[in-house]
């Protein structure tokens, strides 16, 4: 995973690393001939990608934070770091849009360089030659905190204890946020406490706000969360609003043991999932006028919502879904969801006036343990206009190839349980209106243009 100082290829690697690590990596065009070592090479790549969740009290199943610790591991790493299996970020290259926020994988000429160095025996290198150290932060450390400081408000859920085995828990209630005004969000994290990471299955959070009599009324989804999810960030100029007066609606999914290598398997008291929430100046509704944001469930047709979803034993099976906007959008980020058999899925849109059908995204090797919301960067992000379709699929492979399933012999139906199965995707959009639209489409093209006359 990235170095953190608030994402990784997060905040201070996505401005530094095309320049940096070129300039690292100068010796890398001929690795096959010159020697690749640890002190010169490789330990730059493994702490600033690594070390975040290898490192003691990380998630990571082993430390890997000098050259003692990763030379035994050496032949792992490099089979993990050639099949794009590690740093864990399902994200298919060269398929659609490439340009994300929080992009987690790996160059190639990064991957090259750790795989020449196994194969030529993963030297140490010259002992003279100091390392740039990892930068190791507190594992309870928020994401953001580098990037935004502390949040400007936790909603912490009431506490709960998990044991050690047993079926699936569900932990619903409500939380008053305290805010007094409607507030716009910038970025957010859900965060459970402690060892629960490989416990808690997924928090929802929706948010209803009080109306004019005192009653609480739905008012929408404030974000998600699922196993291996590292946030959300709001683009430059948009609202996802929370509102004044209102209260968090927690649906907290715990599977007791865990799921995964990082699983503890021992009861974990009084555990407690936090949402943290870094807002804009009061006063940004006023004086930006932004366009709002919202993330919402996007079912697929045949999944576990319409009672549909059913992998047989040994087998395979597909969903999709599609779906429209009467006004143009622009999507933020795309999500997939699912459970244990679900392996793939991807997002296209299609457009009813040209035929035309585009590829947005493709995860073919997702994985349950590993969740990850899929920002574009703003300037790449899809642009829908009215009427244009979101095609989303997604795949499951119940037979014993999947890494992931516990028995290839059971059915498997959709359902809330760890054990079954989930067919839908989380989407953030936000909802523009035809000079909005237009403005976004102008912006590009000129930028664009601006690029090509200075290429010329």
């Amino acid at each position: 995973m990235k170095t953190v100082q608030g994402w990784s290829k997060k905040v201070r690697v996505w401005t530094a690393l095309v320049g940096g690590a070129v300039l690292a990596f100068g010796l890398q065009a001929n690795a096959q001939d010159d020697q690749i070592t640890y002190n010169s090479h490789v330990a730059k790549i493994i702490n600033e990608n690594c070390v975040v969740c290898h490192t003691e009290g990380g998630i990571g199943p082993m430390q890997l934070s000098n050259y003692d610790q990763v030379r035994p591991w050496a032949p792992l790493i490099q089979l993990r770091v050639a099949n794009r299996e590690m740093p864990p970020y399902a994200y298919d290259h060269g398929i659609g849009i490439q340009d994300l926020q929080g992009d987690w994988r790996l160059d190639q000429d990064e991957i090259d360089t750790v795989v020449a160095w196994v194969n030529q025996g993963s030297p140490l290198g010259d002992a003279d030659i100091v390392p740039p150290a990892a930068d190791i932060r507190d594992p309870n450390e928020w994401n953001f905190a580098a990037q935004y400081g502390q949040p400007d408000l936790i909603v912490p859920s009431t506490p709960i204890d998990i044991p050690a085995n047993g079926n699936d828990l569900w932990h619903k209630h409500y939380v008053d946020t305290g805010v007094t005004s409607d507030r716009c969000i910038k970025a957010v994290q859900v965060k459970p406490r402690g060892d629960a990471k490989a416990v808690v299955h997924h928090a929802n959070s929706d948010v209803e706000s009080m109306d004019e009599n005192g009653e609480y009324q739905p008012f929408g989804q404030l974000t998600e969360y699922a196993m291996g999810k590292w946030g959300e960030i709001v683009p430059e100029g948009v609202c996802r609003t929370l509102p004044a007066n209102s209260r968090v609606s927690w649906d907290i999914h715990m599977f007791p043991g865990g799921v995964g290598a990082t699983a503890p398997g021992t009861m974990i008291k009084d555990n407690v999932v936090e949402i943290g929430l870094w807002f804009h100046d009061e006063d940004f509704i006023a004086t930006t006028q932004p366009y709002k944001q919202d993330l919402k469930l996007y079912q697929l047709r045949g999944g576990y919502e319409s009672g549909q979803l059913i992998v047989p034993p040994n087998g395979y099976t597909m969903t999709q879904g599609f779906h429209s906007f009467d006004h143009p959008v622009r999507i933020d980020s795309f999500q997939p969801h699912g459970h244990l058999r679900m392996n793939a899925a991807s997002l296209e849109v299609f457009y009813p006036e040209t035929g035309r059908t585009e590829q947005i995204s493709q995860i073919s090797k997702w994985s349950a343990t590993w969740h990850h919301s899929h920002l574009y960067q703003p300037d790449a992000a899809p642009l829908l206009p009215t009427g244009a379709v979101l095609v989303i699929k997604q795949w499951y492979d119940n037979t014993a190839n999947n890494p992931n399933n516990p028995d290839p012999d059971q059915w498997v139906v959709g359902g809330s349980r760890t054990g079954d199965e989930m067919s839908h995707a989380w989407i953030a959009v936000t909802h523009l209106d035809d000079d909005g639209y237009e403005k976004i489409v102008a912006d590009r093209k000129e930028k664009e243009e601006r690029s090509i006359a200075g290429n010329d």
